[in-house]
């Protein structure tokens, strides 16, 4: 990845973590807690592709498993957004821009959903039955409807960030400054000798229908035995 990505992915995804355990943990919604960190991954991972959102995905989710009150295998999530982050990632546009909303709000419940699940699986895995105590029903529905409803204010805005740490101004003045340096030199030095070549080829043609020209005009008209000339 580069630097400038690293960098603001690192940035909105400790700002969305910090936002999720200080403030959305602790409004004791009923069912699921809406989960800024998973819409941030989907944000990135639709601009960066299947690549960049498996990346930030894992590095997201290993950073929630250490974060308290992380009371889970370390891991656990780490995997359910690597996952996560490539499936997402798979639906970038391929001109890199989104017609509508419906796609990334489809993209946004398919998360939240697959997320719960897996995360679900993982947990029965390694003998994490709290899903089954809570009802994975309601937790189902719950993540879905947060999310859903967290999305608009959170997913547009990442994206927009992202597309504008992408554009280099630098470097499009640089690939513009080659672009008229190149075409300077093909109309100073290859246009010019083709031209002169051209004009030369020109003179000549004309000069030598000239010169056939004069050659009829100025010979002479032959004589006829037998004709009086006037």
């Amino acid at each position: 990845m580069r630097l400038n990505r690293m960098l603001l992915s690192s940035t909105l995804v400790v700002a969305a973590l910090v936002i999720q355990v200080s403030v959305l943990a602790r409004l004791q919604l009923p069912g699921a807690v809406p989960d800024l960190l998973l819409l941030t991954v989907l944000g990135l991972a639709l601009v960066y592709g299947h690549v960049g959102g498996a990346l930030v995905g894992f590095g997201a989710g290993l950073l929630a498993d250490f974060a308290p009150p992380a009371d889970h295998a370390a891991g656990r999530y780490a995997l359910v957004l690597c996952v996560i982050g490539y499936l997402a990632g798979l639906a970038k546009p391929e001109n890199g821009r989104l017609q509508s909303a419906v796609g990334p709000m489809l993209v946004v419940v398919s998360a939240a959903i697959g997320s719960t699940l897996l995360y679900a699986g993982v947990g029965a895995l390694v003998g994490d039955t709290a899903a089954r105590h809570v009802g994975l029903v309601s937790l189902l529905f719950t993540a879905a409807l947060y999310d859903l409803l967290l999305a608009p204010f959170t997913v547009p805005f990442i994206i927009a960030l992202a597309r504008r740490a992408d554009n280099d101004p630098l470097a499009e003045t640089n690939a513009a400054a080659k672009s008229d340096v190149a075409s300077g030199w093909l109309s100073s030095g290859t246009g010019l000798r083709i031209g002169n070549q051209r004009g030369r080829l020109r003179g000549k043609v004309t000069k030598a229908r000239v010169a056939r020209a004069g050659r009829v005009k100025v010979a002479k008209t032959p004589r006829l035995k037998g004709v009086k000339r006037l």
